[in-house]
C-alpha cells in the first residue's frame, strides 16, 4: 500500500479522535488527510465532485464546531454580549476543567449573564440549556461528520 495512503488514513483517524477532543480540529484534520491523498494521486482521486463534496462537508463541520454553542445560546434568547462573554470565559475553563469545564462554563456564564440582563431565572436557564446543548451538539456533529468523511474516503480510495 502506498505510504501516502497510510498517512492519509492515519490523519483521517486522528480527525475522528480529534472530533471529540477539545481544541483539536477534527474536521480540519480529516480534510488534510483527504487533500494529502488527492495530492499523492496527482490530483486524480478523488474526482473534482467528490473533492468538492468532502470540502463542503468538512468546512460546514468546522463552522458548526466553531459557532454551535454561540448560535444555540442566541436561539435560546441570549444576547450577543452574553455569547461573547461566555465564549471568552469558557476557553480558560477548558484548560482547567477539561470538556466538562467547557460545557458547564458556557452554561454557567450564559445563565448568570442572562439572569443579570433580564432579571429572569427562567430566561437565564433557557439560554444556558440552549448553550450547553449547542456545545454538545456541535461535538456530536463533528464526530458524525469525521466518521462520514473517513468512510467515504475508504470508498473512494479502495
Amino acid at each position: 500500500m502506498d505510504p501516502f495512503v497510510l498517512v492519509a488514513l492515519g490523519i483521517l483517524f486522528a480527525g475522528v479522535v480529534g472530533s471529540v477532543v477539545p481544541l483539536v480540529p477534527g474536521a480540519g484534520l480529516s480534510l488534510v488527510g483527504i487533500y494529502l491523498y488527492w495530492w499523492s494521486t496527482g490530483y486524480a482521486e478523488p474526482g473534482p465532485w467528490a473533492l468538492l463534496a468532502f470540502t463542503v462537508v468538512g468546512v460546514a463541520a468546522i463552522v458548526a464546531d466553531q459557532f454551535g454553542g454561540a448560535l444555540a445560546a442566541s436561539a435560546g434568547g441570549a444576547s450577543t454580549k452574553t455569547v461573547v462573554v461566555a465564549t471568552i470565559v469558557s476557553v480558560p475553563l477548558l484548560f482547567v476543567a477539561g470538556p466538562v469545564g467547557l460545557v458547564l462554563g458556557v452554561a454557567g456564564v450564559v445563565f448568570v449573564a442572562e439572569l443579570y440582563r433580564t432579571r429572569s431565572a427562567e430566561q437565564g436557564t433557557r439560554a444556558a440549556v440552549f448553550a450547553a446543548v449547542g456545545v454538545l451538539g456541535s461535538a456530536l456533529v463533528q464526530l458524525v461528520v469525521t466518521l462520514s468523511l473517513l468512510v467515504a474516503f475508504l470508498f473512494v480510495a479502495f
